[in-house]
């Protein structure tokens, strides 16, 4: 699939590699698919998901190739050249917000993994594989404070599939699955009229198992839901239900369109690996 789709693609590296053979050191260009995107309120914004990705392991593999929501068809959402040429698979997602619109207990999906899909979750949460994301083609992070630098905000790309932990009195380690998303859009309103730009895309993963309960858990924002604090982390196991959640705020910024990458620049992965994707 991704030699066929280089194929296709040959003539525009070609031509590629002649415009910036050409340009002067000091020319600047825009790739298809980066130039600003104005949004007016309400406007649908869809999310992306890229491959799962692990420093430990070095493999990335398909964001579907774990049991994930999906939209009833799936399809190849790469915008433009630079995402095919480091071998990105980006593809749609069921997760669509609208612009300054706040959500709150949005349910994707509820799923029941086989035992061959639950052992795969538990492998890529021992990997310690990460789920990236795209909105407007900015990639997903996850803010960190570190306390070692006076509180300061530092990012991870991506947010972890899940994390290994432990029941309260009991030594046996469990596996427990990011199932609750609750993301933050920063946007840069224009002052004379009321479009934005989208210039920051944040996530805080949660794991908080619902069980039979009408409310959800997590419909409620003041609840505790970490893996470390909840009372009841959704476990990964064969068989038993796991329900993916998701709420979403938008927040003014003064940040500009133009340096909305500078977040990137605060990243905590001190590796960068070029790897071309597994064929599933």
């Amino acid at each position: 699939m991704e030699i066929s789709r280089l194929r296709g693609l040959l003539p525009w590296i070609i031509a590629l590699a002649m415009v910036v053979s050409a340009a002067g050191p000091a020319a600047a260009f825009y790739l298809p698919g980066v130039a600003p995107a104005d949004f007016q309120k309400k406007d649908m914004l869809f999310v992306k998901v890229n491959k799962l990705s692990s420093i430990k392991t070095q493999l990335p593999y398909s964001y579907y190739s774990l049991p994930y929501c999906h939209p009833d068809t799936i399809v190849d959402s790469a915008e433009n050249l630079g995402e095919v040429l480091r071998g990105d698979r980006i593809e749609n997602s069921p997760y669509v917000f609208q612009m300054r619109e706040p959500q709150m207990c949005q349910i994707v999906c509820k799923i029941t993994p086989n035992d061959k899909e639950a052992k795969e979750l538990k492998e890529k949460i021992e990997d310690e594989y990460r789920v990236n994301m795209i909105l407007d083609n900015l990639p997903l992070v996850v803010p960190i404070k570190r306390l070692d630098q006076d509180s300061a905000i530092v990012y991870q790309h991506g947010f972890h599939v899940g994390v290994k932990g432990q029941y309260s009195g009991s030594k046996e380690e469990k596996y427990f699955i990011h199932n609750h998303l609750s993301f933050l859009v920063k946007y840069h309103k224009d002052t004379q009229t009321e479009l934005a730009r989208i210039v920051g895309f944040e996530v805080k993963p949660f794991s908080e198992w619902n069980g039979n309960k009408t409310r959800l858990s997590t419909c409620d924002p003041h609840a505790k839901r970490s893996v470390m604090n909840s009372d009841s982390p959704q476990e990964v196991e064969a068989n038993k239900d796991i329900i993916f959640t998701y709420d979403v705020e938008f927040e003014e910024s003064a940040i500009k369109w133009a340096s909305r990458w500078d977040t990137y620049l605060l990243m905590t992965d001190d590796q960068i690996h070029w790897f071309s994707i597994v064929t599933l």
